[in-house]
C-alpha cells in the first residue's frame, strides 16, 4: 500500500513537471509529447488502482474478481447473476456489442437475464438498458423481424414505470425506435397498448405517452388506416378533460392533418382545431394557433381567407400585458404568415400587419420594468423580430425599406440586450442580400454591430462576414466607396480584430481570421498590402496560441496568393525567408514549417517549389532538434509536391536532406521519426490511390492556371497603365509641338517681312545673279532642271516651317553668289527677261509644292482614319491586339516622321549640291 502511494505521488511531480515546462515553453516538452501522454495515462491507472485499494476491501475485491477462462456470454450471464449493480451496468451497456458478435446466444441467454434485471432495477441501469435497446433496434446488422417481438415488449412494459425520468428515457426509445420498425410490428405491438392507455381512467402520464406515439406513428401508415384507426383515438384526446393532454394532442395535429390529406383535415381537423382557438386554457389556444400557422402550407386560398387571416388579425389586436405567451408566438411565426397570406391579404390588412410588427420591435422598451429588472417575454419577442426581419422585409417589398422598416431595424441593432443585438448580427447579411444595391442604408448599422462591446454579436457577425462584405463591395460600390464610408469601415474591422486579439477569447480570433480571408478576393491588392497584411504577420509571429497562428499563416498565405502586385509578393516572401525561415527564434521556424504545411494546400506545385521548398530543406542544418523533429514530419507532404522530371534537381536535394538526417543525426526522436519517415516516402508513389493521385493533379492544374491568370492581369495593368501614360505624354508632346510651330511660324512671318522691307535692293541683287547663273549654265544643266520638281514632289516636306527654312538658305546662297560675279555681270535687258521668266518658274514651283504638301496632308489623315478603324477593329477582337496594334501604330508612325526628316535633309543637300554647282559655273 505504500509502495503504491509513493510511485503514485512520484507520477504526480512528474506530470507537474512537464506542465511546467509546456507553460514555460521548454523545447523538451515538444520532443516527449509521447512521454507525457504515456504518463498521463499511467497516472490514471494508479488513481484507478488507487480508489479500488483505499475504498475496497480484500473480500470485495476478491468478489468482484471473475474466472479469466470464461468467454464473453458466460461471464455477461455470470456477472448479470451474481454480480453487483456496477457490473451489472456494465453488462447491459456492452449488451449491442455482445448481439453483434453472437446474437443468437445473446437473445437465448442474456437478454432473459436483462428482464429479470430490469424489474427491480435503479435509475442508473434503466437508462444504460433504454439506451441499449435504441442502440439494438436501429442497428442494421441483426435480423430485426426475428428479434423485435423479445425488445418491444421490454421497452412497453416500462413505459408506466413509477419514476418519470425512467419512463421518458423508455418512451424516447420506443419514439425513436418506430423509424426502423416495420408497420406490421408497429401495428401489431404498439396500437394495440395505445388503444387501452387512451381512457381516462388511464395515468396522466400514460395519456401524454399515447398522444406522442399517435404523432410519431401516423407518418408510418397510409390516409385510409389513419382516418379509420387513429383518428377516433386523436379526436378523443383533442377533448380530454386534462388541459396538458389536449395541448399535446393539439402539437402532435400536424402530422396527422399530413398523413390524413388536404380533404380530411378540412373536414375532420379544422373544425376540432378551430375549437382548440377558443379554448379556455392559454397554452391550449396558443397550440392550437401555432398548429394552423403551421398548416397553412397544404390549406388552399379559401381556408386561408376564410380561417387563417381572421385569427391573425385577432391575434394581432391582442395586448401584450394580456397574453403574453400568445404575442411571443405571434412575434414567432409572424415571418411564416406573412410569407404565407402575402397573396391573400388586402392593403390594408397589410398595413396593419406591418404596424403590428414595428410595435413588436419595440415590446418591453418604454416601460419602467424594461430598464430596472429586463424582461424575458420581451426580449424574446424583439429577438424573434430579428429571426423574422428578412421574411418581412419581403413581404414589405425592400425598395420601401427605409421608410417602413428602417427605424426597426436600427433600434433592434441598438437594442441594450445582447441577446437581442446577436439575434440582429446573425440575420444582417440577408437583410443586406434583399437590400441589393441599396445596400449602403445599413451601412452605419453594420458598423454599430463591428464595434459593439459584446464580443458575442461580433462572432455572430463573423459567421456570415464574407457574404456581408462582398454585397458591400460590390454592388454598393459606387455609392460607399466614393466617400467616407470605405476608410470607416476598413478601420472599423481592424479595430475588432485588435479587441478580439486582445481578449481570450482565441476561438473567436481564429474564426474572425479565417473570415477575414475573403478580404484577398474583394479589396484592392494595395491597400490590402498596407493595412491588413502587416497586421496579419504581427498576429504570426507574436501570437502564442497556436491555433491562432496557423489561422493568421493561412489568412497571409491567401493574401499572397491573390496579390497581383510581382513587388509585394517578393516583399512578403522576403519577411517570410527572412523573419521565420532565417529568424532567430526557433519559434518562428517551427511557424515556418506549419506555413509550408498550409501553402501546398493553397499554392501550386510550382509556385511552392519555387519559393518555398528549399527553405524548409535548409532547415535540416537546424541546431534546435525541434526544427528537426518538425522538418521529418513534413518530408512526406515536401515529396509530394515534387513531380518527376521536371523537379529532379529538387529530389536530389531532398534525398540529401533524408541522407544527413539518417547519417548525422544523434537526438533519439529525432533518428526514429526519419526512420519512419523513409518507409513512408517509400510507399508514398505506390500506395497513394491512381484516381486520387488523378484529382490531385487537376486541382494543381487549375491553380497553376489561376496564378498564370494572376500574372497576366497584373502584365495586361501595367501595360494599360503604361500605355496611359504614353497617350499623356504624346499629348503633352503635340501641345508643346503645335505651340512652337506656331510660335515658330510667327516669328518666321515676322522676320521675313522686316528683311522684305529692310533689304529689298539685296534681293533684287539676288535675283539678278541667280537669273544670269541660270542663263549662263550649259544645256547639260538645264536638262537636269525639270527632274527637280520630282524630286521635290516626292520629298517635300509637310511643314510650313521647313519649306520657309529652305527658302531662307537659298537666298543666303543667291547673296554670296551675287557679291562675287557682280563685276562679270553685263545684258542688263536679257537679265530682266530671264530674271522674269525664273520668277514665274519659281512661282510655279512653290504652287506645286504647296500642292503636294496638301495631297499629303490628306494622304496622312486618310491614313489616320484607317488606321483609327483598324484599331477599333482589333480592340473588338482582344484587348492585347489591340495593345500591339497602338505599339505598332506609334513605331510606324515615328518611322514616317524619321523618313520624311531624312528627306528633307537630302533636299537640303540636293538644294546645296546644285547651288555649288551653279556657283561653279558662274565663277
Amino acid at each position: 500500500m505504500m509502495m503504491m502511494m509513493m510511485m503514485m505521488m512520484m507520477m504526480m511531480m512528474m506530470m507537474m513537471m512537464m506542465m511546467m515546462m509546456m507553460q514555460r515553453g521548454d523545447p523538451l516538452c515538444a520532443q516527449h509529447d509521447a512521454v507525457s501522454v504515456c504518463l498521463a495515462e499511467c497516472l490514471t491507472d494508479c488513481f484507478r488502482i488507487g480508489n479500488l485499494m483505499l475504498f475496497y476491501t480484500a473480500e470485495e475485491i476478491e468478489q468482484l474478481t471473475v474466472d479469466e477462462d470464461l468467454n464473453d456470454i458466460e461471464r455477461a450471464v455470470y456477472l448479470l447473476s451474481v454480480g453487483q449493480e456496477v457490473q451489472r451496468a456494465s453488462v447491459i451497456g456492452n449488451l449491442p456489442n455482445l448481439v453483434r458478435q453472437n446474437p443468437a446466444e445473446t437473445f437465448r441467454r442474456v437478454v432473459p437475464k436483462v428482464r429479470e434485471v430490469l424489474k427491480g432495477a435503479g435509475t442508473e441501469i434503466q437508462l444504460s438498458a433504454a439506451t441499449s435497446f435504441l442502440t439494438i433496434l436501429q442497428d442494421d446488422i441483426i435480423l430485426i423481424h426475428t428479434h423485435t417481438y423479445s425488445i418491444l415488449k421490454t421497452v412497453l412494459l416500462h413505459l408506466n414505470h413509477r419514476d418519470t425520468v425512467v419512463s421518458n428515457a423508455w418512451l424516447e426509445t420506443l419514439l425513436l425506435a418506430i423509424n426502423a420498425l416495420p408497420k406490421e410490428t408497429i401495428r401489431q405491438e404498439v396500437l394495440n397498448s395505445l388503444l387501452s392507455k387512451s381512457h381516462l381512467s388511464q395515468s396522466l402520464h400514460a395519456r401524454l405517452a399515447t398522444c406522442r406515439i399517435l404523432g410519431k406513428v401516423a407518418s408510418k401508415f397510409d390516409s385510409q388506416i389513419v382516418k379509420k384507426e387513429l383518428l377516433p383515438l386523436v379526436q378523443a384526446l383533442c377533448q380530454d378533460t386534462e388541459c396538458e393532454v389536449r395541448v399535446c394532442m393539439c402539437r402532435q395535429l400536424e402530422s396527422v392533418a399530413r398523413a390524413l390529406g388536404m380533404e380530411d383535415t378540412r373536414m375532420e381537423l379544422l373544425p376540432e382545431l378551430m375549437k382548440l382557438t377558443e379554448d379556455e386554457e392559454n397554452g391550449v389556444r396558443l397550440a392550437a394557433f401555432d398548429t394552423i400557422i403551421n398548416l397553412m402550407e397544404i390549406m388552399d386560398s379559401d381556408d386561408r381567407l376564410h380561417i387563417v387571416v381572421p385569427l391573425v388579425m385577432s391575434v394581432c389586436q391582442v395586448s401584450p400585458q394580456v397574453d403574453d405567451a400568445v404575442v411571443a408566438s405571434l412575434s414567432f411565426q409572424f415571418g411564416k404568415i406573412c410569407s404565407g397570406l402575402a397573396g391573400t391579404l388586402s392593403d390594408e390588412q397589410k398595413g396593419q400587419l406591418l404596424h403590428r410588427f414595428k410595435g413588436l420591435c419595440l415590446t418591453g422598451l418604454h416601460t419602467e420594468a424594461q430598464q430596472t429588472n429586463g424582461n424575458n417575454e420581451a426580449t424574446l419577442i424583439r429577438c424573434n423580430c430579428c429571426y423574422n426581419l428578412p421574411a418581412v422585409l419581403v413581404f414589405s417589398d425592400a425598395t420601401h425599406f427605409l421608410t417602413e422598416l428602417y427605424a426597426s431595424f436600427c433600434s433592434l441593432c441598438c437594442d441594450p440586450e445582447v441577446s437581442v443585438r446577436q439575434s440582429a448580427a446573425a440575420c444582417f447579411h440577408q437583410v443586406v442580400k434583399l437590400l441589393g444595391s441599396n445596400v449602403q442604408l445599413v451601412h452605419k448599422e453594420l458598423l454599430t454591430l463591428l464595434q459593439d462591446d459584446a464580443l458575442e454579436v461580433l462572432d455572430a457577425l463573423m459567421d456570415h462576414l464574407e457574404e456581408t462584405l462582398q454585397m458591400f463591395f460590390s454592388k454598393g460600390e459606387n455609392l460607399v466607396l466614393d466617400n467616407k464610408g470605405f476608410p470607416e469601415l476598413l478601420s472599423t474591422l481592424m479595430f475588432a480584430e485588435q479587441r478580439v486579439g486582445s481578449s481570450l477569447r482565441w476561438r473567436l480570433h481564429e474564426k474572425l481570421l479565417q473570415r477575414y480571408s475573403c478580404l484577398a478576393r474583394l479589396l484592392p491588392g494595395e491597400l490590402l498590402h498596407q493595412s491588413f497584411s502587416p497586421r496579419i504577420f504581427l498576429i504570426l509571429t507574436t501570437n502564442k496560441v497556436l491555433p491562432v497562428q496557423r489561422e493568421a499563416a493561412r489568412t497571409f498565405c491567401t493574401f499572397l496568393r491573390y496579390n497581383r502586385k510581382q513587388e509585394q509578393r517578393r516583399e512578403m516572401m522576403e519577411r517570410l525567408i527572412q523573419d521565420l525561415a532565417q529568424g532567430r527564434s526557433y519559434w518562428n521556424r517551427l511557424r515556418f514549417l506549419d506555413i509550408c504545411e498550409t501553402a501546398t494546400e493553397i499554392f501550386s506545385r510550382k509556385y511552392f517549389n519555387k519559393h518555398f521548398l528549399i527553405p524548409a530543406l535548409e532547415l535540416v542544418h537546424d541546431p534546435v532538434a525541434n526544427v528537426r523533429y518538425k522538418l521529418c514530419q513534413l518530408l512526406p507532404r515536401l515529396r509530394s509536391s515534387i513531380r518527376l522530371p521536371a523537379d529532379k534537381q529538387l529530389l536530389h536535394q531532398l534525398n540529401f536532406c533524408v541522407q544527413k538526417l539518417l547519417c548525422r543525426e544523434k537526438d533519439k526522436d529525432v533518428v526514429a521519426t526519419i526512420r519512419k519517415t523513409v518507409l513512408e516516402l517509400d510507399k508514398l508513389d505506390l500506395t497513394e490511390p491512381f484516381h486520387k493521385r488523378q484529382e490531385k493533379d487537376l486541382l494543381d492544374q487549375k491553380k497553376e492556371k489561376e496564378e498564370t491568370l494572376l500574372l497576366e492581369m497584373e502584365h495586361l495593368e501595367r501595360q494599360q497603365s503604361d500605355e496611359k501614360m504614353n497617350s499623356k505624354k504624346l499629348a503633352d508632346r503635340k501641345r508643346r509641338d503645335s505651340k512652337t510651330s506656331l510660335s515658330a511660324s510667327k516669328s518666321m512671318s515676322m522676320s521675313s517681312s522686316g528683311a522684305t522691307v529692310s533689304s529689298s535692293k539685296e534681293v533684287r541683287k539676288a535675283k539678278l545673279l541667280r537669273s544670269r547663273s541660270l542663263s549662263s549654265q550649259p544645256t547639260t544643266s538645264k536638262s537636269l532642271n525639270p527632274d527637280r520638281p520630282q524630286k521635290m514632289k516626292a520629298n517635300a516636306p509637310t511643314g510650313h516651317g521647313e519649306s520657309s527654312m529652305l527658302l531662307s538658305k537659298d537666298d543666303c546662297l543667291s547673296s554670296t553668289r551675287y557679291t562675287m560675279t557682280t563685276q562679270s555681270s553685263s545684258m542688263p535687258v536679257l537679265i530682266r527677261s530671264n530674271t522674269t521668266s525664273l520668277l514665274d518658274r519659281v512661282s510655279t514651283s512653290d504652287h506645286r509644292s504647296s500642292n503636294v504638301d496638301h495631297q499629303n496632308n490628306v494622304k496622312e489623315m486618310r491614313t489616320k482614319r484607317m488606321e483609327h478603324k483598324s484599331s477599333i477593329l482589333d480592340h473588338r477582337t482582344s484587348t492585347f491586339e489591340q495593345t500591339d496594334h497602338r505599339t505598332y501604330t506609334l513605331d510606324q508612325r515615328d518611322h514616317r516622321i524619321s523618313t520624311l526628316y531624312q528627306r528633307s535633309k537630302t533636299m537640303d543637300r540636293n538644294y546645296g549640291g546644285k547651288d555649288s554647282h551653279s556657283k561653279k559655273l558662274s565663277m
